[in-house]
Formats: C-alpha cells, structure tokens, sequence
C-alpha cells in the first residue's frame, strides 16, 4: 500500500528537520583547514554556548550523544573510580553500561521510573563517603524513555550540601533548546547532547559542554581516549578547526539551527514547547488513558508516554497509525516494550503539527481497539485556542 501526503515523524528524536536546516546542509563541501572554516567554527562556538547558557567551552563531535558519554567518563576518570548513577530508565542504563565497560565501578541507585528521582539516597550515599571515593554522579536531565523530567538543581543542591568534590553529569539529550537548561547556573561539570532532538538536526553530531572542574579532572584522568579526546578538540578549535575531518555538511545545518533558535528566542522557544506539552497531556487526559510519569509536576515537555492497557500491544497500535497513517510514535524500550507509547512533541513544532498528530493518535486508538473516550483531538485544540 502506498502512503500519500507527507511523513508525520513524532518520535522523541530524532525530531522534524526543517527545510531551511535542510537547504543548509545542501551546500558544497568547503576545505576544513580554510579561514572559511574557522569563521564558520567561531560562530558555531558562540552560539553553542548561548545555548547551552555557559561560558566555557562546548565541544563538537562527529557522532551520537552515546559517544559524548564514553567522552565524559574517559576524559575525567580513571580505573576503579566510583560513580553514582540512577536505576531510572533506559537511557540511565545504557549509561551505566558505557561506564562499567571501561572498569568504573557503578553505584546504582534504585528510583521508581514513574517519578522523579528522590535525591534523599543521593545525600546519605554523599554523607557516608567522608573519602570522597565519589569522583562523579551523573543522571539524566529528561528520561526520553518514560517521559519523566529531572530536577538537576536538586542533584547539585546534594552536592554542595555535603560539600562534595563529585563532577555533575547530565545527560540533556532530549531537553536542551527544549526545556529549561543552564550549565552554568546550576553548576554541572559535563553536559552530553546530541543534535537530532531539539537542535533539530539530522543525527551525527554530539556536543559536551565542559566546566573548569571537569578540565582539571581531565589532566589527572588515565582512562585510554583518543578520538573522544578533549585536549585535542579544544587545541584545533581554539584555532577554529577540528583534529580530523568534521562533519562539514552538518555544521551547515547546525548554524542554521543556532540562527533559528536566536530568532526565536530562547525562552520563548521553552515556552512553546511547555504550550504543545501541555495540550498532549490534555488530549491523553480526555481520552482516559494512563500517563506512565505519575507526578503531573514531572512529566516531560518534549514527549508525552502513555502506558496501554495490559491487554493491549503498545506496538502493535504503532504498526497500525504508521501503515494506514503515515504516522510514526516511538515505543517503549527495555522493560516497556509494547507497554508504552511515546509521542514526540519537540523541536520544530506547531499548534497544526501537533493536531495533525493526535488525530492519527485518536484514529488509531479507533482501529487498534484500545478503549478510549473521545474528544482528545478538540480538548488539545480548546487549550491551545485559549493560551
């Protein structure tokens, strides 16, 4: 069967490419080591930090965030060192697995993945290290596998509280540009993003904002890094350059998205996220369905989870509004396969798009079977013509 009209791609990332980041990217390669380059790299370099609200530098890596993690551990730690993490979703796991595979040892700290993490473990965990074996806490700033925000400042709050020297990670893989963000107010040593969520970029780009604290960390760190080295990409890109080939072509397309992002201003583009979140969440509430993050406080501005019933395949749904919707949702990963689905609802995104996509989302709830009240389409639309 062949599908007309256009893809509607609401994943939690890779999100919507607009068209003018496309037509940047479609431009000829130019020489990496011109001045052409390196004035294209400066730009880039300021507008990644306005961003990423901080005044130290942002590193560019041709590669996934996942990459960008390994980055994080290698350049900072060595063997045996002792990181504490949270049991808190898939992307928190994946985490932990990059850490232990370089011989860190993980403490990971059980946390219900339908809420916010509880930093009350954290503090005791902090308390009872008076050696300060610690040498970094990471946790993921928006679990894109559950839908569930995390409260960064309360992490640091832990931190300085007990006065520890531990490094701050945080993964802000599907919040950056999207949800409140600030490296620098709130204190963290290392921030992990990838380009394809609200940066809405193609994927193959990771980016690492990098403290003070976390470069000195660096010149005592013996973990083996060569590619994922920061030493390297802070040297060439001093001088507006990379160590190795860049991705040139994507760089294009990320100036163009830092020129967006300026256009519309920052906070006003947090706003329009929180906006469309909140009209998802309306039309999940009319449609009597379950929201997997239990604290309405807590649930994501960038995608919206929904828990199925039990006797009803999550994937299965998803097969039906992609076949005869040209509509893509993402899945539950891990231990949630066929329980959730996950509506995307970030980067380049608007009030039409999104009633575009809860239409396919109440039609196919219609096809699949799965009990439903209608009326989440125009409880979407009621809030958004009234905010």
């Amino acid at each position: 069967m062949t599908l007309r009209g256009r893809h509607l791609l609401q994943l939690p990332g890779p999100s919507n490419v607009p068209d003018r980041i496309l037509r940047a990217i479609d431009r000829p390669t130019i020489d990496h080591r011109g001045p052409e380059f390196a004035k294209l790299t400066r730009s880039l370099q300021a507008g990644l930090r306005r961003v990423f609200k901080t005044e130290h530098d942002v590193i560019m890596f041709p590669g996934s965030a996942s990459g960008a993690w390994e980055a994080a551990f290698v350049n900072t730690l060595s063997p045996g060192d002792r990181v504490v993490m949270f049991d808190h979703g898939f992307f928190s796991a994946n985490w932990r697995r990059v850490g232990e595979r370089f011989g860190l040892e993980i403490e990971l700290l059980p946390a219900d993945w339908r809420k916010p993490i509880d930093v009350t473990q954290l503090r005791e965990v902090l308390h009872n290290d008076g050696q300060h074996a610690i040498k970094a806490v990471a946790l993921v700033h928006n679990e894109t596998s559950t839908g569930v925000a995390n409260d960064v400042t309360a992490v640091r709050s832990a931190l300085d509280d007990s006065g520890h020297p531990a490094l701050l990670f945080v993964d802000a893989v599907s919040s950056l540009g999207c949800m409140e963000f600030a490296h620098d107010a709130w204190n963290v040593d290392v921030t992990v993003v990838g380009s394809q969520k609200g940066l809405m970029l193609p994927p193959g780009l990771s980016f690492t904002a990098v403290s003070s604290t976390a470069l000195a960390a660096a010149e005592s760190a013996i973990l083996p890094r060569s590619y994922w080295r920061w030493e390297d990409m802070l040297e060439f890109n001093a001088d507006g350059f990379f160590p190795y080939t860049p991705a040139t072509n994507l760089l294009y397309g990320l100036q163009e998205a830092l020129i967006m992002l300026e256009e519309e201003g920052l906070e006003t583009a947090w706003a329009r996220h929180g906006r469309l979140a909140e009209a998802t969440r309306r039309a999940v509430s009319a449609w009597d369905l379950e929201f997997y993050c239990t604290d309405v406080s807590a649930r994501s501005d960038t995608l919206t989870a929904v828990l199925f019933p039990d006797d009803h395949d999550a994937n299965a749904f998803r097969r039906i509004v992609r076949e005869q919707f040209n509509l893509s949702l993402g899945g539950g990963l891990g231990p949630l396969q066929g329980k959730v689905v996950r509506l995307g609802h970030l980067g380049d995104f608007n009030e039409l798009m999104l009633g575009a996509t809860l239409s396919g989302v109440e039609l196919g709830l219609r096809a699949a079977g799965v009990p439903y009240q209608p009326g989440g389409v125009q409880a979407a639309l009621d809030y958004l013509g009234d905010h």
